[in-house]
């Protein structure tokens, strides 16, 4: 089963992503990154099928799955 990682200095905020998960496991973060902007942060990690549909829609490529 995989995984999603974030990272967060590459997000822009679009939040593709919140909309496109079917878990809705994606929340934004409350403190900003590098960018000026508040990322996307996992709310709960352990819902998270590892779909990666996330990834798919994010401009940025931000978010990458990975394999346990």
């Amino acid at each position: 089963m995989g995984r999603i990682v974030l990272n967060r200095d590459r997000c822009k905020a679009c939040y593709l992503c919140m909309d496109t998960c079917p878990k809705k496991v994606l929340e934004p973060d409350t403190t900003v990154n590098k960018l000026g902007y508040y990322p996307v942060k996992v709310s709960n990690e352990k819902e998270c099928i590892g779909c990666a549909m996330c990834a798919k829609v994010c401009p940025d490529i931000a978010i990458e799955k990975v394999y346990r």
